[in-house]
Formats: C-alpha cells, sequence, structure tokens
C-alpha cells in the first residue's frame, strides 16, 4: 500500500514537489530536534547565569522590602538545586525562543498559500513583540502588586518568602500578561477570516469592556487592583486598535476586489 503524498514545496522533498508522510514526519523530527539542541544550549547558558536570573527576578522583592538583603528562604536541602534547574530549563526556552519560532516557520510555510505567507510573517513578529511586551508591564506592575499583598495582610505579618512561592507568582503574572497581550492578533485574524467585522466589534465596544474586566478581575494570578487593571486597560486600548486595523483592512481588501474585477 503506498503512503499518501502530502504537498509541501521543501527543498528537502525527494519527488516532485510533494512529501510522502514518512517524509513529512521525518522532517517534522529534524526541526524538533535543532529546536531541542537550542533549547539545551539556552539551558546550559541560563544555567551558569542563574545568579543574574535569580537577581532580576527578585528585584521587585527587594524594592518592596528596602532591604539591602532581600534573601529567599530554601526550606529543603534539594529546593537550591532544583530551583536552578527550573530557571536553566524556563531560560533556555527564552532563549532558545527565536531557533523555535524560526523551526516551526520553516516546517509550515510550505504548506502555505501566498496569501497566507502575507499575513504570517506580521503575524508570528506582533505576537512575539506583543507577548514580551505583556511580561515586561507584568514585571514593572509586580512591586505594586507585592506591596498590595503584603499590606492587606496587616503590619503584624512579616513576610519570608521561598523561591517557589515568589518565582510561581511572578512567573504566572508574567505569562498571564503575555498572553492576554495576544488578544489584538486574534482579534485582526478573525477580522481577515471574516468571522467577526470592524462594525460588529464597535458595536459590541460597550459589552467588550465590561467582559474584558471582569474576566481580568477573575483570572488575574496575584488579585490585586494593580495588575488588575495594568493587564485590563492596554485590553482595551488592543481592541480598539484592533477595530481600526480592521477597518483599514477591509478596505484595502475592497479596493483590490475592485481592481480586479
Amino acid at each position: 500500500m503506498k503512503l499518501p503524498r502530502l504537498q509541501h514545496k521543501d527543498a528537502s522533498a525527494t519527488t516532485g514537489g510533494s512529501m510522502t508522510l514518512l517524509e513529512h514526519l521525518a522532517e517534522l523530527r529534524g526541526r524538533i530536534v535543532k529546536a531541542a539542541v537550542a533549547v539545551t544550549i539556552g539551558a546550559i547558558a541560563a544555567y551558569f547565569l542563574y545568579g543574574h536570573i535569580l537577581n532580576f527576578f527578585t528585584e521587585p522583592y527587594c524594592q518592596v522590602s528596602g532591604k539591602s538583603d532581600c534573601a529567599l528562604y530554601v526550606t529543603g536541602p534539594l529546593e537550591g538545586f532544583a530551583l536552578r534547574i527550573k530557571i536553566a530549563g524556563y531560560g533556555g526556552a527564552l532563549l532558545a525562543s527565536p531557533v523555535i519560532l524560526y523551526q516551526l516557520w520553516r516546517f509550515v510555510t510550505p504548506g502555505l498559500n501566498p496569501r497566507e505567507k502575507r499575513y504570517a510573517i506580521p503575524f508570528v513578529f506582533s505576537s512575539l513583540v506583543l507577548f514580551l511586551a505583556g511580561a515586561l508591564v507584568a514585571y514593572i506592575t509586580f512591586p505594586h502588586a507585592l506591596h498590595f499583598l503584603q499590606s492587606a495582610g496587616g503590619s503584624q505579618l512579616h513576610p519570608i518568602y521561598t523561591p517557589n512561592s515568589y518565582l510561581n507568582l511572578i512567573f504566572l503574572l508574567m505569562i498571564a500578561f503575555g498572553v492576554s497581550f495576544e488578544f489584538p492578533v486574534l482579534l485582526v485574524a478573525l477580522e481577515i477570516a471574516g468571522v467577526v467585522t470592524p462594525k460588529k466589534l464597535s458595536a459590541f465596544r460597550r459589552w467588550a469592556i465590561v467582559i474584558i474586566f471582569t474576566v481580568v478581575a477573575v483570572f488575574i494570578p496575584s488579585s490585586d487592583p494593580f495588575s488588575m487593571f495594568a493587564m485590563a486597560i492596554p485590553l482595551v486600548v488592543f481592541y480598539e486598535a484592533s477595530i481600526l486595523i480592521g477597518r483599514m483592512v477591509t478596505r484595502k481588501r475592497a479596493r483590490a476586489e475592485a481592481s480586479a474585477q
């Protein structure tokens, strides 16, 4: 029985610009191996840069505590080493992200038509920039959130944080902000696909604002008002920007269709 041939116009294809299923899977394996090697190299680098990385993430705590010795306390002999391995893993994935995205791009691109390729690069680039911007906003906001959380318990409480409890919170907050900042990319993609229109988004504006603030208030990891407003307000701005971008795309498409007739 012959294996099905998948259309995949890649230089590695062996016959007529198409690849068999096994050839397709072999290419996927090669891309994954290259990405894994990049993550491993990045993790090794992050392992040796552990002190600088840890200082970067504990800086918000130092700002709030106002102490020169703003140490985190481990509660077991293996916790310090496990933390170093965890940071090395996260750091490796972050340092290797350009390679991972490139390998993903090289695997997916041959299967896209020219119109999809035209949109793919701006979407991938904007997604990466917005995710990093969201993580940066979370990092800048975190000292205010931490101060609120500490003061909420009263002056009788003196915080002593373990690395896992502290770093898990800041990591979750940065990931949550990064993912939420992908909101305009999703809206513009839906507009380009014709699922929604700028006119519908504009008419739904009031409800959208209410939903944004409600969802953010429920799902924000730190549950503090500073983080909530720091996330919700940009999302409202992104909503308006998506409407404007959708209108420009719609007009450009209408002109292209009119000139083609």
